[in-house]
């Protein structure tokens, strides 16, 4: 294990995806970690990653993690709910990182386009930038938008809008029009 006291889920996170890869399970770091890596660095106090496993598997995933002397936790949202299920993942440090177990609207193609960054001894599966903006369009909240917004106005020109529009279309017709008028501005 890599941590050795609080405020480490970044380390945390790279002890967990090895966990995954050795699991087979594929995910994709999102949030603070993945905006760091896009070029927005923020502060945030849990890492997280998106799981493509059904909930019984998440179930599996849950005691295979208590097994290995982590506290796991696994929340299954309503029929509603754009996140089917959450799995916690907290080490005897207080550390956390929190595994959506699927997203409503998430391009299946999404883990494909993953970016490989090495962190701490681990290779990372981070977010594509165009998977990145399309989910914080869809998450909504100010500081989603503001991590969204900087992401695009970092590197326009390489921005696959033709993707981004694609994939915010999946998420449904409000987070389509957010990215819209977060592309259509220019800074």
């Amino acid at each position: 294990m890599r941590t050795s006291a609080p405020g480490q889920a970044a380390l945390l996170m790279a002890d967990v995806a090895e966990f995954l890869a050795a699991q087979g399970v594929r995910y994709a770091v999102i949030g603070a970690m993945a905006a760091a890596v896009h070029g927005v660095v923020r502060a945030s106090l849990d890492a997280d990653a998106v799981v493509t496993l059904h909930v019984e598997e998440a179930r599996a995933l849950r005691q295979s993690l208590i097994a290995t002397d982590y506290e796991a936790v696994l929340r299954v949202g309503d029929v509603d709910d754009p996140i089917p299920a959450l799995l916690e993942v907290r080490d005897s440090h207080g550390n956390r990182v929190d595994l959506l177990i699927g997203l409503r609207g998430m391009d299946p193609e999404a883990l494909n386009r993953t970016r490989q960054v090495a962190f701490a001894g681990a290779t990372l599966e981070i977010v594509g930038r165009e998977d990145f903006i399309a989910m914080k369009a869809f998450a909504g909240g100010p500081v989603d938008l503001a991590d969204a917004r900087a992401v695009i106005d970092l590197d326009r020109e390489s921005l696959d809008l033709a993707l981004l529009r694609r994939l915010a279309q999946r998420f449904g017709r409000e987070t389509a029009k957010v990215v819209a008028d977060l592309v259509d501005v220019v800074p």
